[in-house]
């Protein structure tokens, strides 16, 4: 969309720059690499592949690596997070996959009943997988959970496993994989136990990048929804320097490789500017008081901050006069948020620079987290016809 183009050129750039400035060190550094060639080996020795992705960008947060095996009934596309996706959108990919012959299934990582649900899905797989090969019920079956950084599936693991053991009545401790609100926490491959009669193990393996993005608005997406996240990008980059035993004589260098939190919120900012989906703040009242006693007002994640937000977006978009889709006027319009919303998020800062920065990172927070709507960024091809 000619709306959204400069901003996606702009984070686009920002990351080619990452990955092609230490390509062959850190970008898909040796902890990528070596998880990759043991991911690698071991697909074609487990039962089930279920390939994670974020339901946000169903295309986008794809892994590449198994293009390199064929399409199997074995492989399932995994839509996490469809709770922060457009639900009708959701809806259109998943028949989209199933047209081309894919087996999805699309869950909240976060929602019991939706791993209830899921797990029932998988343990009727493996009964007709058992029934199709003429093998025994009391086998073993393991699955091998995989998709880049930050999809979702430690949180996943951990949910088929908790869920998995109270259906199963079993006793013990429970083993964790870990999970962070930053990508990359997952280092090695871990196998957790998620059923019983017959066992079925699962193993959670890290997430891995692809080696290069060269494609800006793929780069844009995947900064936006988290995948690229600028907090484990300066870690990855300073733990490579280290090892290197490198010093980086101006701390500004790092930064310079790096996409910031406004670029991001100015992107988000133009999508949400062109959809449809706040109209639906229309009814929210105009009118806010703040609990200056608790200072609410200071707290982004507040109710009622969160509707003092959505309703200072409508009102700017709605009053607006200009064309969307023209780059110039789009920038206007963003402008003029950002200066709504720091009223809105009461943000004191003498520095212009400082101030719009902690209004973008509150942004950024609350779109991630699904307070301002429900987006899937990842358009669906147009000779699919729902």
């Amino acid at each position: 969309m000619a709306g959204t183009a400069s901003f996606v050129e702009k984070l686009g750039n920002s990351v080619k720059k990452v990955s092609e400035s230490k390509s062959s060190s850190w970008w898909y550094n040796h902890h990528m690499r070596a998880a990759s060639r043991a991911i690698f080996q071991r697909i074609p020795l487990v039962d089930f592949v279920l390939e994670v992705r974020d339901a946000r960008i169903p295309v986008s947060s794809e892994y590449r690596q198994l293009r390199y095996f064929p399409s199997s009934s074995r492989n399932i596309i995994i839509l996490n997070k469809m709770d922060l996706a457009s639900h009708s959108k959701t809806k259109e990919w998943m028949a989209y996959f199933k047209e081309q012959n894919y087996i999805p299934y699309a869950i909240n990582s976060h929602n019991k009943d939706s791993i209830k649900e899921f797990l029932n899905f998988l343990q009727a797989k493996v009964r007709d997988l058992r029934r199709n090969t003429h093998s025994s019920n009391t086998l073993t079956t393991t699955v091998m959970l995989v998709g880049i950084p930050n999809v979702g599936k430690s949180a996943f693991a951990n949910a088929l496993h908790q869920i998995g053991r109270v259906t199963a009545a079993e006793k013990g401790k429970l083993k964790q994989a870990i999970v962070s609100p930053h990508p990359g926490e997952t280092k090695n491959i871990m196998s957790l136990k998620i059923a019983s009669h017959p066992n079925i193990y699962i193993f959670d393996t890290p997430g891995i990048l692809p080696p290069k993005i060269d494609d800006a608005e793929l780069s844009s997406k995947l900064a936006l929804t988290g995948t690229l996240d600028r907090e484990l990008l300066l870690y990855v980059f300073s733990i490579e320097q280290l090892f290197q035993k490198l010093v980086l004589d101006d701390a500004g260098a790092i930064a310079d490789y790096l996409f910031d939190q406004l670029e991001l919120a100015q992107y988000f900012l133009s999508v949400l500017n062109l959809s449809h989906e706040y109209k639906k703040w229309e009814k929210i009242s105009g009118e806010w008081e703040f609990d200056k006693e608790n200072q609410v007002m200071n707290d982004h994640t507040q109710d009622l901050v969160v509707q003092a937000v959505r309703r200072a977006l409508f009102e700017e978009i709605s009053a607006f006069k200009g064309n969307l889709e023209d780059e110039k006027d789009m920038v206007q319009l963003i402008e003029a948020q950002f200066t709504t919303l720091k009223k809105v998020f009461n943000v004191t800062s003498d520095s212009f620079e400082a101030a719009n920065n902690i209004v973008a990172a509150k942004l950024i927070n609350l779109y991630r987290t699904g307070r301002l709507g429900h987006y899937t960024l990842d358009s669906l091809p147009r000779t699919f016809k729902s």
